[in-house]
């Protein structure tokens, strides 16, 4: 099976020139698009079994991966009405 594309400009397009924007302007909200990017890259490494790790784990990424996902849309969501 291939692992689904998560990263941010797959998972939230209709944003794609805000996210470049913030993440250019915005320092917090760069920082956390690269936590998202890593946490993204470790979940692949897993699926892709590159890295080993248990059920458990994994499901932990996913939950922090989503967790970040949902920070990064509000901030998108804020500038947006700004």
């Amino acid at each position: 099976m291939v692992p689904e594309s998560h990263d941010l400009h797959h998972e939230l397009p209709e944003f794609a020139d805000r996210i470049a924007a913030l993440r250019r302007d915005d320092d917090q909200f760069a920082r956390l698009i690269d936590e998202y990017d890593e946490v993204n890259r470790h979940v692949l490494r897993v699926e892709t079994n590159t890295e080993p790790a248990t059920d458990l784990e994994l499901e932990d990424l996913k939950k922090q991966r989503l967790k970040l996902k949902d920070d990064l849309y509000a901030m998108l969501k804020k500038d947006q009405a700004a």
